[in-house]
């Protein structure tokens, strides 16, 4: 993944020319946006259109820093609580840059909480399909592996989703490993040992270094009923851990974990969107 970036003394954008396909059209994103005025960001954001544009490329997905295993998002809705560790933050002028040149919501997400003590109570129906065991805490490197390899098969029906390659997947997720919690990640197993689903959390460090809430930040399967018993073991794990609250993390309005999020009592305190343009002549 190849970037250009445009920068000035106030704004600064990068261009990537390799999107993921919008409508089965290619497209380019533009992510690491900033900008102290909306003036400042209109001039960068313009210059990597036009960038585009000469490149031969009519769709433009934005803020996305290549693919949705990067940055991408703009926070719309708030309640104005600190961000959780790994948010997506921006100022609240420059979702209005953007859609002051046309672009308009393609997607959107949100994130919610949920006190465990109400969480924890909810059960899942038994199943001899899989089984749900916790990581040993050893060889980070074959976790990830095995992660890795799910999730391009769980997430390649996903809108906008690129796969990547094993080495540039570790390279994101091993700087992580410091911070991991062996007793907040989970496996669904099937009896012939074959991963039926992952689940991914982590403590909110961003509250610091005793955090009160656990970030349920990303779990797939590829077996029904897996998911749920995933978060079920979650939510029981982390207030046996003593965290009081849960962190279900930007997660796709579209989404079956969106309604299970709802019934499980989670409130929304934030809301995001993702933006798309369609360049003409």
């Amino acid at each position: 993944m190849t970037k250009e970036t445009i920068q000035t003394d106030d704004a600064k954008v990068s261009v990537y020319l390799q999107g993921p396909d919008w409508e089965g059209v290619a497209t380019a994103t533009i992510g690491d946006f900033s900008c102290k005025t909306p003036e400042a960001g209109l001039g960068v954001l313009q210059a990597a259109i036009e960038r585009i544009r000469q490149a031969g490329i009519s769709r433009i997905i934005g803020p996305m820093s290549g693919d949705t295993w990067h940055s991408y998002r703009f926070v719309c809705e708030s309640d104005g609580s600190a961000p959780f560790l790994m948010e997506p933050t921006n100022k609240p002028h420059e979702p209005d840059v953007f859609k002051s040149v046309g672009f308009t919501t393609i997607s959107r997400y949100f994130s919610a909480r949920v006190p465990l003590v109400h969480a924890a109570t909810s059960s899942a129906t038994a199943t001899d399909a899989f089984e749900v065991e916790t990581w040993d805490g050893t060889k980070p490197e074959d976790l990830f592996r095995q992660v890795y390899e799910l999730s391009l098969e769980a997430f390649s029906e996903n809108a906008f989703y690129t796969p990547i390659s094993q080495s540039d997947f570790l390279a994101m997720y091993m700087p992580v490993v410091p911070l991991l919690n062996r007793d907040l990640i989970f496996f669904a197993r099937r009896p012939d040992g074959s991963l039926a689903g992952f689940l991914f959390g982590i403590p909110n460090y961003a509250e610091g270094p005793k955090p009160k809430s656990a970030i349920l930040k990303t779990y797939a399967s590829l077996e029904r009923g897996a998911g749920r018993q995933l978060a079920n073991h979650f939510h029981k794990s982390a207030l046996k851990l003593g965290f009081e609250t849960a962190i279900h993390a930007l997660i796709h309005d579209d989404n079956q974990s969106a309604d299970r999020s709802v019934a499980e009592g989670a409130t929304v305190f934030r809301r995001y969107k993702l933006l798309g343009l369609r360049l003409h002549g």
